[in-house]
């Protein structure tokens, strides 16, 4: 497999803005604070039993931040959801090692765009990857996508106890708020 390189050498906006995307035309190799590379790309329809076992493999406190709830067995519609997508309206990067002879998720970065223009986003890593910079450089893939695609604000939704959101959203230049509809909720708004 070719390595494309890392952000800061990543294509184009041009580019990136009119190349169609999918598992096969775009990835990075990454490499994790921990000295661990780490392969990035767009998700896939083939990648619904590797969406599957990353859920499953969520502890229960990672479910509800994610979820903002508690979910069970992620039902095929949701797998679905998550892995058959259009790479124009939305876009979902997955991250991937191999172990243990297998490929496995730890990580996915997603948006969908909303009527208004702007896309909401969401970011996930595995319990056993988290601290090591991984939702960093997939957001940062993310971000980077959505502003050339001409995207104007990014926006996410997530519960205020979420302290490794807060972080990160703020690390990211996020500005957050208060959600008014609900006061366990907070909003990040970034504008691309």
């Amino acid at each position: 497999m070719t390595t494309k390189p890392p952000l800061s050498e990543a294509p184009s906006a041009q580019a990136l803005a009119t190349r169609p995307l999918s598992p096969d035309t775009l990835h990075w190799v990454e490499l994790l604070s921990d000295g661990t590379h780490v392969l990035i790309r767009p998700i896939g329809k083939a990648d619904a039993e590797l969406e599957r076992n990353f859920i499953r493999r969520l502890s229960p406190q990672s479910r509800r931040m994610r979820f903002l709830g508690q979910i069970g067995e992620p039902s095929p519609e949701m797998i679905r959801r998550f892995t058959d997508i259009d790479y124009e309206h939305d876009m979902a990067l997955v991250a991937l090692v191999h172990r243990d002879g297998a490929k496995q998720e730890i990580g996915v970065a997603r948006y969908g765009i909303a009527a208004d223009g702007s896309c909401e986003c969401a970011v996930t890593v595995s319990d056993e990857w988290q601290h090591r910079g991984l939702a960093t450089v997939l957001m940062k893939h993310l971000i980077a996508i959505a502003r050339e695609r001409g995207i104007r604000e990014m926006v996410s939704i997530d519960l205020a106890e979420n302290g490794a959101m807060r972080d990160l959203a703020a690390g990211l230049g996020f500005a957050c708020r208060p959600d008014p509809d609900d006061a366990m909720q907070v909003i990040y708004r970034l504008t691309l």
